[in-house]
């Protein structure tokens, strides 16, 4: 191992870390509610409130003006075993109104009964006008060293530690709405630094539909529920978007990566995610270079199929926060790399002729390499949804010495907008002494009053310069570690409403994605953009659509069309002859398991020593074992069972393990369970079996089986030879085997694309 590099020395210290905090007393299955179980009765006992679940973390026991407070960071939790007021006297009951005599008026007098409602009536804030479902969790962030060249940023130097919370997102939906829709998904980074907040706010995908921030309203109203229904809800399948990206086409590129796998991810784990903008980073010399942000997953890139994620959306509409949770809570700790592509800072801000300020626009990293520059690992799930992952309060400009912005039209309204969103959703300027929020570096701001106002500020001089309060605050130079703007030039110009010629190519990159997509995947983008213009009531917009396509690639309209019924037109463009690149694929290379849902299923008469090894096998290989038999009751003292035959569904599992033949159960019935079939039509196989493997084949995902489980196979009309089915005797190698798979995530080869 080369010693000169740091990389290895601080991905061993991060293992080190983390293996303490997975050696923890690991729950057998993920998801109980509480800190311990319920008894039967309700309490009687005056007990203290109990603590967070070992999972669970809290933001840093701050005060408003970041100054130490020690102790527990649950210190803002509820303490005391007994219900007060807001105020802490102590209430009798919380059940029954202050009325005149038991059957008179409610009182007006009712101060508790007032204080409850009304806290009621505003205990919810707007919800974000986009990204208003989301997922959070705590965690560290671990610099490498590797940017130093590059950047003077404090938090990014060899094995600083910096505390993160991160946040996950759809962009459409409201807080009711799936996880599991095509849609873009944001990917929010709040580093708690020394030096300050630093916010990377980006999405799961590396380009935008729009090219200037004036036009972000009409982009989104394009994308929301129509107005006069309000449906659809979460969705892209609809006349109002359609019609905006096929006259606007700048987003046919973001258009296309959303119609493409990266829509609909397999868990915000296994999700990329990007600055989207070119930033400027500045190093210690006061050199500057253009830089493109990338968080790289350690788990791999994956996704969903369509017909799983439209499954999901009834089945489990909050399955990606569920994922989230329960993996960090099983001691799956999700860790991304974060990595940087560099660019010369030229006067011209172009790199083999792409465009660096245009946000449609990608540089393949064939042409720039991503250099790792540190490790995020996510470590904590939240203690309170609301107080952390509602009123988390992200904004592009929340900067630190030795990173800056650029003059990118889209990043430039984002500095204005993000700031402006948290003053209406949070209730004022104060938002930053939310907990969450709150940085880890002292603040001295001179801001003060205001609504939520938090702090206790001293002093009588709120104002520059003063002599009253000695003086201070000070300001910081660049020695004291004070934040330069890099003083960029800027040319003599007129002002004009216009954008750069090279922001009007919108069709040479759409291209070089949909040729770097392997046959499967395009595929999947054929099927997506099919399925979507079906659900297009007008005519025109589809026609219109497909002249996009067609100045893409010939083959994408072409089969679009045919799925339409229309006749494909003839491209209005000149095709570009891009390098494909081989990095905007998923489905390349093997990747780690932890993490991954078995289904184990097994009958009433399965032998239990048999499912106790393959349990204990999927453990061992750092994944979930989810005991699939026909009713709860557990198949041994040891042996809980998880779902039952008629709760399970092939999308919560990445495999499935089929042990023996399961019998039909006595519910295996039509008139009870809609899943169920004919008796007999699953030849002898319980029926609900049949069709969970049957959709998991479908699916791609791997399954694996002893010889007595062959009848599963031919009840589910499967050849047991075919790629991805494992069939040995041995727990031990079955697992193994859905190991081998899991490392490529499905079984593509089942399916083979047509030849081109």
């Amino acid at each position: 191992m080369d010693k000169s590099n740091p990389v290895p020395k601080v991905v061993d210290a991060v293992a080190d870390e983390t293996a303490e905090l997975r050696d923890r007393e690991l729950p057998d299955l993920p998801g109980a509610p509480g800190a311990r179980p319920p008894t039967l009765a309700e309490p009687t006992e005056p007990q203290e409130p109990l603590p967070p679940k070992p999972d669970q973390s809290a933001p840093a026991p701050l005060s408003a003006t970041a100054r130490p407070a020690g102790g527990d960071p649950a210190l803002r939790a509820q303490e005391g075993a007994f219900l007060t007021t807001a105020q802490g006297r102590r209430v009798t009951d919380s059940d029954h109104s202050l009325k005149a005599g038991p059957r008179g008026p409610v009182l007006l007098q009712d101060h508790h009964l007032r204080e409850k409602i009304t806290h009621f009536d505003h205990e919810r804030i707007p919800e974000r006008v986009v990204h208003a479902r989301g997922a959070a969790a705590h965690g560290v962030f671990r610099g490498y060293g590797t940017a130093a060249g590059v950047c003077q940023a404090a938090f990014l130097a060899e094995g600083v530690q910096t505390p993160v919370f991160v946040r996950f997102s759809t962009v459409l939906g409201s807080r009711g709405s799936a996880d599991t829709v095509r849609d873009t998904r944001g990917f929010a980074t709040k580093f708690y630094t020394g030096e300050g907040v630093f916010d990377l706010v980006g999405n799961n995908i590396p380009v935008f539909f729009i090219q200037d921030a004036i036009k972000f309203p009409d982009v989104i109203h394009a994308g929301k529920p129509h107005p006069d229904r309000e449906i659809p809800q979460a969705q892209s399948a609809h006349d109002t978007f359609w019609d905006f990206v096929s006259l606007h086409t700048e987003a046919t590129h973001h258009t296309l990566w959303n119609m493409s796998d990266r829509g609909i991810p397999r868990s915000y784990r296994m999700m990329e995610g990007f600055g989207v903008h070119t930033f400027r980073l500045v190093n210690a010399e006061g050199a500057s270079s253009l830089v493109k942000f990338h968080w790289k997953p350690k788990a791999g890139v994956h996704s969903l199929v369509w017909e799983e994620a439209q499954l999901l959306n009834g089945t489990d509409p909050d399955f990606h926060r569920r994922d989230l949770a329960d993996a960090i809570e099983a001691g799956a700790f999700p860790e991304w790399e974060l990595g940087i592509q560099v660019f010369p800072d030229t006067d011209g801000q172009t790199f083999h002729g792409i465009d660096l300020l245009d946000p449609t626009k990608l540089v393949p990293e064939e042409l720039a390499p991503v250099r790792p520059v540190g490790l995020m690992t996510l470590t904590a799930n939240p203690t309170n949804y609301f107080a952390e992952t509602e009123q988390v309060a992200f904004h592009p400009g929340h900067l630190v010495p030795g990173i800056d912005v650029t003059d990118d039209p889209l990043l430039a309204g984002r500095l204005f907008s993000y700031l402006d969103t948290q003053i209406t959703r949070l209730g004022g300027p104060n938002f930053a002494q939310i907990p969450v929020n709150r940085t880890h570096a002292p603040v001295n701001d001179m801001l003060r009053d205001g609504f939520h106002q938090d702090a206790v500020h001293t002093g009588v001089a709120p104002y520059k310069p003063n002599s009253l309060d000695g003086g201070c605050p000070f300001f910081a130079g660049p020695a004291e570690r004070g934040y330069v703007d890099f003083p960029t030039p800027v040319p003599a110009a007129a002002k004009v409403r216009e954008a750069p010629a090279s922001f009007s190519d919108h069709f040479s990159q759409p291209r070089l994605f949909w040729l770097s997509l392997t046959p499967t995947e395009q595929q999947h983008v054929i099927a997506a953009y099919t399925f979507e213009l079906s659900k297009v009531h007008e005519q025109a917009i589809k026609e219109r659509t497909l002249q996009v396509l067609a100045n893409i690639d010939p083959r994408l309209c072409s089969e679009v069309a045919a799925g339409l019924s229309l006749p494909a037109p003839h491209r209005s463009e000149q095709l570009a002859d891009p390098e494909p690149s081989p990095a905007l694929s998923q489905l390349a290379g093997s990747w780690p398991v932890e993490g991954r849902v078995i289904g184990i299923v097994a009958g009433p008469a399965a032998d239990v020593g048999r499912v106790r090894e393959a349990r204990d096998a999927v453990r061992a290989a750092g994944m979930t074992a989810l005991l699939v038999a026909p009713t709860g009751a557990p198949l041994a003292e040891d042996v809980p069972v998880q779902r039952t035959f008629a709760a399970a569904r092939s999308v919560e599992f990445d495999a499935l393990l089929v042990l023996g033949a399961p019998t039909p159960g006595a519910d295996d019935l039509g008139a009870r369970d809609a899943k169920s079939a004919p008796h007999g039509a699953a030849g002898g196989v319980d029926s609900r079996v049949t069709l969970l493997v049957g959709e998991a084949y479908r699916h791609a995902k791997p399954l694996a089986g002893p010889t007595d489980a062959h009848p599963v196979w031919a009840s589910a009309s499967l050849d047991p030879h075919t790629p991805g089915i494992v069939t040995t005797d041995s727990a031990a190698d079955l697992v193994n085997g859905l190991v081998g798979h899991l490392g490529t995530h499905r079984v593509w080869d089942r399916f083979p694309p047509p030849a081109n």
